[in-house]
């Protein structure tokens, strides 16, 4: 066994077992793979989106070239509570009542109309008028709220939207003429 140990010592200072100078690898490891742009999943949640049908995002001008309306295109999310309250307001399920508050007129509602979403609508646009009508009396208190409530409902009234339920003075509802 010496002998063998020896013989390969003297063999391998000689110069004849040597490794080889180039050493090739068939396979990259995963981290080179990545390195190098090999990403599976990426490329096949890439692909997927590409082929999803999806709106298409259009300008005012684009759509009226197209023949469009100019009606609105959007769905109850995108709408805000005056566009909500306006809508109301037309179906006669809410009224703006003498008061200055907006009042719930279940009665009259023609279509359909969430109960609980109305309420809801109702109770947000009260407090916000009873928050200003409160900021309006600190900013004049010499006049009575009563008073500033009846002046801001006859400049509200202007813009209330056509065919808006409205109460008249002598308590009667009415759509609003314009």
């Amino acid at each position: 066994m010496n002998r063998l140990v020896v013989l390969f010592a003297a063999l391998s200072s000689s110069g004849c077992v040597h490794p080889p100078e180039i050493v090739l690898v068939d396979r990259a490891t995963a981290l080179e793979q990545e390195a190098s742009g090999s990403f599976g999943d990426v490329e096949a949640r890439l692909n997927r989106a590409a082929i999803e049908p999806r709106p298409v995002p259009l300008t005012a001008e684009q759509l009226a070239s197209l023949g469009a309306t100019s009606s609105p295109v959007a769905d109850g999310a995108e709408l805000t509570d005056a566009d909500r309250l306006d809508g109301l307001l037309v179906q006669h399920c809410v009224g703006e009542g003498n008061d200055g508050f907006v009042v719930d007129t279940p009665d009259a509602c023609h279509g359909a109309a969430d109960p609980d979403e109305l309420r809801t609508l109702v109770d947000r646009v009260n407090r916000s008028r009873r928050q200003l009508f409160r900021w309006m009396h600190e900013q004049r208190a010499t006049v009575s709220v009563d008073e500033m409530r009846r002046s801001w409902r006859a400049v509200h009234a202007a813009g209330i939207v056509c065919g808006g339920w409205v109460e008249s003075d002598d308590g009667k509802w009415q759509g609003k003429t314009c």
